[in-house]
C-alpha cells in the first residue's frame, strides 16, 4: 500500500463545556484542536497527506459551529493538505446562519457542506425542505460533496437520512458519515441498500468511523463479492470524536494493502477533493 493517507472527515475548533444528558458540564472531545497550528501539527505527526476539515459540533448552540466556518476556510488557505467543509443547517431558524455559510461555498479550498440532524430537524419534514433544496443546489453549483451524519434511531437513522440519497444523490455526491453508525445501519446498508443505491446510479459515499467491529470486514467482503462499491468508501478519523490510531488500524486490517486499500486511503479522496 502507498504511504499516502487521506482523512475524509475530521473537525477543528473547541466547544464549550455542556451538561450532556443531565450531567455536569463536560468536554468529552478531549483531543479537540482550537487552532490551525495545532491541526497542522496533528497532520504532521500522523503523516496525513490530505484532510477534509469541518467545524466541530455537538452542543445545542449552533452558532458555535457556524462561527468556526471562517476558521476552516482559513485553514484551507494556510496549508494545501487541508480541504474545508462548511457547517450548514436545514432548520428554518438557522436560515440566516446558513445563508452566511453558503456564501463561502466558492472560497478556495471549500470542498464540502456538512449537515446533521442531531441538533434538530428531520430529513422528511416539509418545513426544512426549502433549506435542504438550497443546500444541495449550492453544492451542485459549486461541485461540493454533502456530508450527512448517520446514527441509529431518531432523525439520523439511515431509514430517514436515506431519503436524502433518493432525493438528491443523482446530482450531488452525498457522503453518509459513519456508515449508519451502528448495528442496524450497518446491516441495512451492507445487506443491500448501499449497493442498491450505487447500482441505481446514486452518487453515494461513506466512511466507517464509529463502525461496530464486524462492519469494515463484512463491507470489504461484499465489495469483493459484488464487484461494486470499491470507489465509494473513504477513511475518516472523525477526530476528536473518533480515535485516529484506532480507526486507521481497523480500516487497514479490513481493507488490505491492494487496490481497495489504495482507493479507501487515497485515490477516492483525491478524485472527490483534489
Amino acid at each position: 500500500m502507498s504511504t499516502n493517507l487521506c482523512d475524509a472527515h475530521r473537525h477543528l475548533g473547541k466547544l464549550p463545556a455542556y451538561p450532556f444528558y443531565g450531567g455536569p458540564p463536560v468536554n468529552p472531545d478531549i483531543t479537540a484542536r482550537a487552532t490551525i497550528d495545532e491541526l497542522i501539527a496533528d497532520l504532521d505527526a500522523e503523516g496525513t497527506e490530505r484532510a477534509l476539515v469541518i467545524p466541530n459540533y455537538g452542543v445545542p448552540d449552533v452558532s458555535v459551529s457556524f462561527a468556526l466556518n471562517d476558521l476552516v476556510v482559513e485553514a484551507a488557505t494556510r496549508d494545501d493538505r487541508i480541504r474545508a467543509g462548511l457547517w450548514v443547517s436545514p432548520r428554518p431558524q438557522d436560515a440566516q446562519y446558513t445563508a452566511k455559510a453558503l456564501a463561502l461555498a466558492g472560497e478556495p479550498g471549500v470542498k464540502a457542506l456538512k449537515l446533521s440532524f442531531l441538533l434538530g430537524g428531520h430529513p422528511t419534514d416539509d418545513a426544512i425542505r426549502p433549506q435542504l433544496d438550497e443546500i444541495f443546489a449550492v453544492a451542485a453549483a459549486n461541485n461540493l460533496v454533502v456530508h450527512v451524519h448517520t446514527s441509529p434511531g431518531a432523525a439520523s437513522d439511515i431509514d430517514h437520512v436515506g431519503t436524502l440519497v433518493d432525493r438528491y444523490a443523482d446530482e450531488v455526491p452525498l457522503h453518509l458519515v459513519h456508515f449508519g453508525g451502528g448495528m442496524s445501519g450497518h446491516i441495512k446498508l451492507i445487506g443491500s441498500r448501499f449497493f442498491d443505491w450505487i447500482e441505481a446510479g446514486k452518487q453515494v459515499y461513506t466512511d466507517l468511523s464509529w463502525a461496530i467491529g464486524f462492519a469494515p470486514g463484512w463491507l470489504a467482503a461484499e465489495i469483493e463479492r459484488r464487484g461494486l462499491g470499491h470507489d465509494r468508501v473513504l477513511f475518516a478519523s472523525d477526530q476528536p470524536w473518533g480515535d485516529h490510531a484506532g480507526e486507521l488500524a481497523r480500516m487497514r486490517s479490513a481493507m488490505g494493502d491492494g487496490e481497495l486499500g489504495e482507493l479507501v486511503f487515497h485515490r477516492t479522496f483525491s478524485r472527490l477533493y483534489d
